[in-house]
């Protein structure tokens, strides 16, 4: 992972009261006969293949929980027909799911209808899709400022709430112009500044920078870390590209057929691989972009109580040690421990929570495994 990677912090906090969406046994079934084909399900097993052929009816969700933290990056991969999708649309009710349950800060979204779930949706979740969806007639400033026209803010508010928002995301200059006349990528940044127009508490993004071009989508990529990073966002990441999903999220929920096989950090997924499926797709994702410091180390025993200087938190290092964060990178540990043999000391918070020796960084590399 490049510099840009967010931290991990929003990701390390678990508290009931930090979850901001929360998804439970949700299933999805398309079709006619969808209760009944979930009936046959829960009792007799059925796969996908079986529904289809036994009911007409395809399972799209099934029986997914998940929890959003406050702040998080929560990247929803999968391959095409995966679920993602599906399951995204679920979270604003673009679709109704089958089964289950959805609540965004404790509000139970099953239970709102007509103008109070398109008041819950415009205030509180943006949406950002592949297709850049900009209206051609409207400028630029005009597009951004569409959301709060829909709440009614008067003219001159929206306007400049509007210029504001694509100051942000470094297009203030182009407030007049169409979306004709820019790039796929600054019109992809239009509309995550129209998704940002009215501040809203939880972002879903379904690959949204999928349809650029390589070079295009890295910078995107890098642009929404820094965003996250000010805003603070709580968003849902959808993509089918788990390089990207490595390098924007702070969690990664990875689904087959419906279902969630595994959710965990980057280097926890490659790592510890749930199942064969897993191991397979996460089979050309190097350890070098993906395992942290943390994982690799040895606590510190017994753990500091206290914050120690700058000063102290070295003494307490073992002699010769250079000092990392606990989201170092393997690549940066491998170099530090080719310029000498010492450990490594991780400091956190000008505490040091543990050490690095080569012997964990070449059982890290050969087996994958975290230091016990």
């Amino acid at each position: 992972m490049s510099d840009a990677q967010p931290s991990g912090a929003a990701g390390s906090a678990g508290a009931a009261e930090d979850v901001v969406v929360d998804i439970s046994g949700v299933w999805k079934i398309f079709g006619d006969n969808a209760k009944v084909a979930l009936q046959a399900i829960l009792e007799r097993g059925l796969s996908k293949a079986a529904v289809l052929a036994e009911y007409n009816a395809v399972v799209g969700v099934a029986d997914v929980s998940l929890q959003v933290r406050r702040g998080e990056i929560f990247c929803v991969m999968g391959l095409s027909g995966s679920g993602k999708s599906t399951l995204v649309r679920h979270i604003n009710r673009l679709l109704e799911p089958t089964a289950g349950k959805i609540l965004i800060e404790g509000t139970d979204i099953m239970g709102l209808a007509g103008k109070s779930l398109q008041r819950f949706r415009n205030e509180k979740i943006g949406m950002v899709f592949q297709n850049f969806a900009l209206l051609p007639h409207r400028s630029v400033l005009d597009n951004v400022a569409m959301p709060l026209e829909i709440r009614n803010i008067p003219k001159n508010e929206r306007l400049r709430k509007a210029g504001e928002i694509l100051e942000v995301v470094e297009l203030g200059a182009w407030g007049n112009k169409f979306a004709h006349e820019l790039s796929g990528g600054m019109q992809q940044r239009v509309g995550l500044a129209r998704a940002l127009a009215a501040d809203p508490d939880v972002l879903l993004m379904d690959e949204p920078f999928s349809a650029l071009d390589p070079l295009i989508r890295r910078q995107l990529q890098d642009e929404f870390i820094r965003l996250s990073k000010i805003l603070k966002k709580t968003t849902l990441f959808i993509t089918h590209d788990l390089d990207e999903a490595v390098r924007v999220g702070h969690r990664i929920a990875i689904m087959r057929d419906g279902r969630v096989v595994q959710t965990g950090a980057a280097e926890d997924i490659v790592m510890h691989p749930a199942d064969d499926y897993v191991a397979d797709f996460v089979a050309g994702i190097s350890r070098l972009k993906v395992v942290r410091a943390r994982a690799v180390m040895q606590p510190q025993t017994p753990p500091p109580q206290t914050r120690q200087t700058e000063g102290a938190a070295a003494a307490a290092a073992p002699d010769g040690a250079q000092c990392v964060p606990p989201d170092a990178p393997l690549s940066t540990l491998i170099n530090i421990a080719i310029e000498s043999d010492a450990p490594i000391a991780v400091v956190e918070d000008g505490r040091m929570i543990g050490h690095i020796t080569r012997g964990d960084l070449l059982k890290t590399v050969i087996e994958g495994t975290e230091v016990s």
